[in-house]
């Protein structure tokens, strides 16, 4: 595994997967071959937006995972955390479309990322990241990938490092309690709490946006960023609160926006964005997101996005 040259501003940890997307054509039948995970999507935000973003997992000993690393290496992430599991897969996905929305189908039980053990965490590049992020599918995947989240939090906490976390709840890896029970803890120690409304709302038993916030909060997060789909958002701190506008934008498929929220978020923070402004960037790159297919090719770039926000 190549070593990794200099520190990063985020290292995301989880599984990354190959996507394949349905597309209108054929009948429903041709399918987009894409790239997916939800914390890669995140990396990879956050990379188009100038941050030096890293990630951490384990890939098969075959094409997907070799594809993947492709891929990093085109968007400037580096993967020399990610190991390569020669006795296990890479997952991958497929993703189909009609009027209730997007639906998720998942070949991932075995894969080589579920496998992960907390000896294999690269503790000096955590301990040197300024961010430390994952999600609640980081923490779903097996005991194992769990067992390696919290390892990883704790080197970051002991580090100074701050530790993002997206609840991303999938109910078909956990049951809800189990879910509940995980999840609230990681948001004792997490520094950033990026939580969507219908995940937080079914482990919270709340609905308000504001009563959702304050419960994030509660439990020890620094920010919260609450993301409300095509409602917009709600960024928050201690000290004060901001509505989020959505941003105009021709859905085509919105696979990967919240993971892009995320990424821009992060990545306009540690560049010293006001909470507010982040929120707004994030929201933007998050709409622009959706007007194409797959989770990691419609992401936009910095220069993309301020466009859209100087034309708005």
């Amino acid at each position: 595994m190549a070593q990794q040259a200099a520190p990063v501003d985020v290292l995301a940890l989880g599984e990354a997967m190959v996507e394949f997307n349905q597309t209108g054509e054929g009948g429903g039948r041709l399918y987009l071959q894409g790239f997916g995970g939800d914390t890669s999507n995140f990396a990879i935000a956050a990379a188009r937006q100038g941050a030096r973003a890293g990630f951490v997992s384990a890939l098969g000993s075959d094409e997907h995972g070799r594809t993947l690393r492709a891929l990093w290496d085109r968007e400037r992430v580096d993967h020399s955390g990610v190991r390569t599991d020669p006795s296990a897969y890479t997952a991958v996905y497929f993703v189909t479309h009609d009027e209730r929305g997007h639906h998720f189908d998942f070949m991932r039980a075995g894969s080589a990322a579920s496998r992960m053990q907390p000896a294999d965490l690269p503790r000096d590049s955590i301990a040197a990241a300024r961010v430390l992020h994952l999600s609640g599918i980081s923490l779903a995947i097996s005991a194992s990938a769990c067992d390696t989240a919290y390892a990883a939090i704790d080197i970051a906490r002991n580090a100074g490092v701050q530790v993002s976390f997206d609840t991303n709840l999938r109910l078909k890896l956990w049951g809800v309690d189990r879910a509940r029970a995980v999840m609230t803890d990681v948001m004792k120690r997490c520094d950033i709490c990026l939580p969507s409304l219908d995940d937080v709302a079914a482990i919270s038993g709340l609905r308000d946006p504001d009563a959702l916030v304050d419960w994030c909060l509660g439990l020890g997060a620094k920010i919260v960023a609450l993301k409300l789909g095509h409602e917009g958002a709600v960024v928050a701190d201690a000290h004060q609160r901001h509505r989020i506008a959505p941003h105009p934008c021709k859905v085509v498929d919105a696979t990967g926006a919240g993971d892009t929220f995320g990424g821009a978020f992060i990545a306009r923070l540690l560049a010293g964005d006001a909470l507010p402004t982040a929120g707004r960037y994030a929201s933007v790159a998050a709409a622009l997101s959706t007007e194409g297919y797959g989770a990691v090719e419609p992401i936009p770039t910095a220069d993309r996005v301020r466009a859209a926000m100087e034309a708005r």
